[in-house]
């Protein structure tokens, strides 16, 4: 068993001797080192879509790389490009669209226009389009009342009445000291 070599480098005691080859010296304390020398015979284009291009830049620097990546990158480009103009088109027309509401906001508030209580305005100091206003906040209002009420309804039909020895159990009466 002592002459097995163990193939997990992890923990592993390594001799100390000083190593002749300045490239081993680099990674010589890398875990990782088997897996370093293994790509080193792979090649890698730096993002480039074609081998070609970096083998000509290396092999022959005199000669000009004819890149046509560039139109097949530019329509992409483009159409990412129009997509976040229109975004932001978007999003400023919603930005200024707040803006206003803001301003018009800030108008009514020097005004002195009471907006939290629009209820307590007489009716006959209302012109016809408040008037509508007024009897559309009440229907909303209603309508929240109903959808409230069902809802209290709904829960608490759905509630099971307590089962067992309770529910023979007479209910107190209360005279409140009148005999």
């Amino acid at each position: 068993m002592a002459n097995t070599r163990k193939k997990i480098w992890g923990k592993q005691k390594i001799d100390i001797k000083m190593i002749e080859n300045e490239d081993d010296q680099l990674i010589t304390f890398s875990k990782c080192r088997l897996g370093i020398y293994k790509k080193i015979g792979k090649p890698f284009t730096f993002s480039h879509p074609s081998i070609e291009s970096i083998d000509n830049r290396f092999l022959n620097e005199n000669i000009p790389v004819i890149d046509n990546t560039h139109a097949l990158i530019e329509p992409h480009r483009m159409v990412r490009i129009n997509k976040l103009i229109q975004i932001y088109n978007e999003v400023q027309s919603q930005m200024d669209a707040s803006n206003e509401t803001q301003k018009v906001l800030a108008q009514q508030i020097t005004s002195g226009a009471d907006f939290n209580r629009w209820w307590e305005t007489p009716l006959d100091q209302l012109n016809p389009r408040e008037l509508y206003e007024r009897y559309s906040h009440f229907s909303e209002l209603l309508n929240l009342f109903h959808i409230f009420r069902s809802k209290k309804v709904a829960i608490a039909s759905s509630m099971v009445a307590p089962t067992g020895p309770a529910e023979d159990a007479p209910t107190p009466r209360y005279d409140h000291g009148h005999q």
